[in-house]
């Protein structure tokens, strides 16, 4: 175990209850737990009698983010452990993290310090094996796609239009386009395409949306996987093949049971990016937390440009979702960047540049009440920070009416993160009036037009590339008026990720609208964003293994 990954060293130290006594905490009985060892088990809610009135539900979103995250996991962690030593029955709802990212810039993604869900190492790799689910349910829909084109192709479809990628769950620029079917007859069909990486798949973004296991299928039968000659769509239940793909998705379906360091029930599962996809854990496991729980803590990707908008837009309107509260991650660190200061620099004291990303925090937070949710911010501690610049920012947030307090959940566990436990159950107490950003019947490009104005601060939108040619194929086919997922840089409200603090008078570039019928939803890709990020120059797996006892390190 290194000292420079403390939050591996932490996890590694802990003594973890076994799975039976966290699923017996949460009230889920023996029959419906299918234990994957002991510290972790899946669970089929189809076993669970049905309760009486759900649980309160609290979203955690953030900031816009700086490179190396902003805690927004820690935070949710500590807020789940924090509300339950104020003795409420709670249940925290993550998402699972994705390999890919993890060898690549974030390295792990289970929280941090003594406020992370556990066993970390499992869940950060491989876990229950949900992921390479969903991975081969993917390829087995495209090797299937390329066989029936190979075979004679009895639906006419058209090789040029395939619109359905393989994934991989590895940052891997190389496959980003692709040519396949070389060598001849035998070999297939010559054809460009290219790899997503698995969070992007509409595979994933539907087994974190479906409800059970006929509405599994009747959603992979809706991809559509491209089009005919004559420009008509082909999808997957055209193929007759969505009773296989079910079977191989069967298992991962089922929610997975773990804990945090606290020993509060935590339901990790399902994990589409929030930049690329909508950002949530699965909705099957949010309604068992909500069924378990009297409050149940979920967090959606990213800022609320991002995660937040799908989950209260996309997410809420499948799931019939009724969020109680809205907490806002930020940190002194997020805010000197937005304000100006240079990465290398934020280390420095600078209450003035503090202040001046506030612009960025204040946008987030209107943002959040556009929805008619008051939210709380959460200022998470980082070493780094002076207590002069903590204290500047949370005295602006007095002066300017906003909920504010400090977290310190990464140190501290649950015990740090009471502050805003406590401000949270007020605004639970106080109600609201949740509502939705916008009516997809108003069309794809009005839907678009809303969420850039009132969330992004832009004038308008640009169809462009080939955004218009899809934008004519979604009205002839009557797909305009499905809600829309923004594919967008994290790092800023607009598409530029260079643009930080709180830009207004852009415009948003939409290049591509992809219809993702099974999810039920429209992929709008905007900017340079990739649907299969690349590795950085240094590789967070540079510094990962094991040693000779079998433990891992660099995980962090």
């Amino acid at each position: 175990m290194s000292a420079e990954n403390p939050d591996l060293k932490i996890a590694q130290a802990a003594t973890l209850q076994p799975i039976q006594a966290i699923a017996e905490t949460a009230g889920i009985p023996a029959e419906a737990l299918i234990p994957y060892g002991n510290v972790k088990a899946k669970v089929d809610p189809a076993q669970i009698p049905p309760r009486g009135e759900n649980g309160k539900l609290v979203l955690v979103t953030a900031m816009s983010p700086t490179p190396a995250g902003e805690g927004k996991s820690t935070t949710t962690v500590g807020l789940a452990d924090a509300l339950s030593l104020k003795g409420k029955r709670t249940v925290v709802a993550l998402r699972e993290p994705a390999l890919g990212p993890i060898m690549g810039i974030k390295g792990g993604a289970t929280g941090g310090g003594y406020a992370q869900v556990v066993p970390m190492e499992d869940i950060n790799l491989h876990f229950t094996g949900d992921f390479h689910a969903i991975q081969i349910a993917n390829n087995t829909i495209a090797a299937l796609v390329d066989n029936h084109i190979h075979q004679g192709s009895q639906l006419g479809i058209d090789p040029r239009r395939i619109q359905f990628k393989r994934v991989v769950d590895v940052n891997d620029r190389a496959l980003r386009s692709i040519v396949i079917g070389l060598g001849g007859p035998t070999q297939g069909t010559p054809r460009e395409d290219g790899f997503d990486i698995v969070v992007a798949s509409e595979v994933m973004a539907i087994l974190c949306l479906a409800t059970d296991l006929q509405d599994l299928q009747r959603r992979l039968g809706e991809i559509v996987v491209g089009f005919t000659y004559s420009r008509e769509p082909v999808t997957v239940r055209d193929l007759k093949i969505e009773g296989a793909i079910t079977m191989l998705l069967k298992d991962a379906l089922k929610p997975n049971l773990v804990q945090t360091l606290g020993g509060t029930p935590a339901l990790v599962h399902g994990g589409p990016f929030a930049n690329i996809a909508h950002g949530c854990n699965s909705l099957s496991a949010t309604r068992l937390a909500l069924s378990l729980s009297e409050i149940t803590v979920t967090e959606a990707g990213f800022g609320s440009d991002l995660g937040a908008e799908k989950f209260l837009d996309i997410k809420a309107r499948y799931g019939d979702l009724h969020p109680d509260a809205a907490v806002v991650v930020a940190t002194v660190r997020a805010l000197k960047m937005h304000g100006g200061v240079a990465k290398d620099d934020l280390a420095a004291e600078d209450i003035d540049a503090a202040l001046r990303g506030t612009e960025n925090l204040r946008r987030h937070v209107e943002n959040i009440r556009k929805f008619g949710l008051e939210p709380v911010i959460a200022l998470n501690r980082f070493p780094t920070d002076t207590e002069a610049e903590i204290e500047a920012v949370l005295g602006w947030a007095r002066e300017n009416g906003f909920r504010a307090a400090l977290s310190e959940v990464w140190a501290k566990g649950g015990e740090g993160g009471l502050a805003i436990a406590e401000q949270v159950l007020e605004v639970i107490d106080a109600g609201n009036d949740f509502h939705h950003l916008y009516d997809p019947q108003v069309g794809v490009e009005e839907a678009l037009r809303t969420i850039a104005r009132e969330i992004y601060g832009a004038d308008d939108v640009q169809f462009t590339d080939k955004a218009p040619m899809r934008l004519r194929t979604l009205k002839k086919h009557g797909w305009d008026t499905l809600p829309v997922c923004v594919a967008k840089t994290q790092y800023s409200f607009s598409d530029d990720p260079k643009a930080l603090g709180a830009p207004t008078g852009h415009v948003l570039h939409v290049r591509d609208l992809v219809p993702k019928l099974g999810s039920g939803f429209v992929v709008a890709l905007t900017g340079d964003i990739m649907t299969m990020p690349g590795l950085p120059k240094e590789p967070a797996a540079l510094r990962m293994g094991v040693d000779d006892n079998g433990s891992t390190y660099g995980l962090f």
